[in-house]
């Protein structure tokens, strides 16, 4: 009996969360968002390694590079960065963090240096951009560190709340911190980034979506649904977890996503 009463209480606060109602305005009327929804076409897909939680996600000097996170749970996992191979999909690793102490998160070239975030270490490392060695680190006072991007001038960090931060790639000083709104509500749990034309591309953890941000105003202005290649990458490897994982190569205009433990990288395009 207990046990169909809690079936009954769960099915029916399960049925109230899909019906929660929409956002009125004073006159009762229906809120009408503001956020276009983006249609995209998918190109082609390459190979990507099922053993990659991907963490970080970019293109630069004419090849893909991707970052990884080591769960407890996954101990096959490693925190790793590198290109990735266009043949296996495999990271050709150039630097490797303890899986025992950090978890590797976004990571960004700037000012021929690579930088590469930790999950809940508040430390972030630096390397030389072409030859990998660490050459230090910094801390930061974000409790966590998810992912990484650029609009050439700043480094810019999520971290799991409903703001950004800009920080100095010179002295690592915070410049400012952008908060993250779709429709005049707080938005959290942006992950993995890129900046395309002006504008912050980001995956939203826990969904198969990617939103366009307005860098001015910190607005989302655009949203992109990606359900389907989801779906597909589940078919192939059961175990995929979410999807996380924007790059952008501006010199050809081509955009590749991915995910944790997805089977394929994929090529799409979308108006941007």
């Amino acid at each position: 009996m207990k046990k169909l009463f809690l079936i009954i209480l769960i099915a029916s606060l399960l049925a109230g969360c899909g019906n929660s109602p929409k956002p009125v305005n004073k006159d009762n009327t229906v809120v009408q968002s503001k956020v276009q929804k983006i249609d995209y076409s998918l190109v082609k897909s390459l190979p990507h390694d099922v053993s990659s939680f991907t963490e970080g996600f970019l293109y630069h000097d004419k090849q893909l590079y991707e970052s990884t996170g080591s769960p407890e749970n996954l101990t096959y996992t490693r925190s790793v960065f590198g290109p990735v191979d266009s043949v296996t999909g495999k990271i050709k690793v150039k630097g490797e963090l303890d899986r025992n102490t950090y978890f590797g998160e976004g990571i960004i070239f700037i000012k021929d240096k690579l930088i590469e975030l930790t999950y809940k270490n508040q430390t972030a490392f630096v390397y030389d951009a072409k030859t990998f060695k660490k050459t230090g680190s910094f801390k930061y006072k974000n409790k966590e560190g998810w992912g990484l991007t650029t609009d050439g001038k700043y480094i810019i960090m999520s971290d799991g709340t409903d703001k950004l931060t800009y920080i100095d790639p010179d002295n690592y000083a915070v410049v400012k911190s952008l908060p993250i709104t779709e429709d005049n509500t707080a938005i959290e749990n942006v992950n993995e980034l890129e900046f395309i034309r002006g504008y912050i591309w980001a995956n939203v953890w826990m969904t198969n979506d990617i939103v366009k941000i307005d860098t001015a105003t910190g607005n989302i202005v655009g949203k992109m649904n990606l359900d389907y290649l989801f779906d597909d990458a589940k078919s192939i490897n059961p175990d995929v977890d979410v999807m996380n994982g924007i790059a952008w190569d501006s010199v050809n205009d081509r955009i590749f996503v991915t995910g944790k433990l997805w089977p394929h990288i994929y090529q799409i395009e979308f108006p941007h």
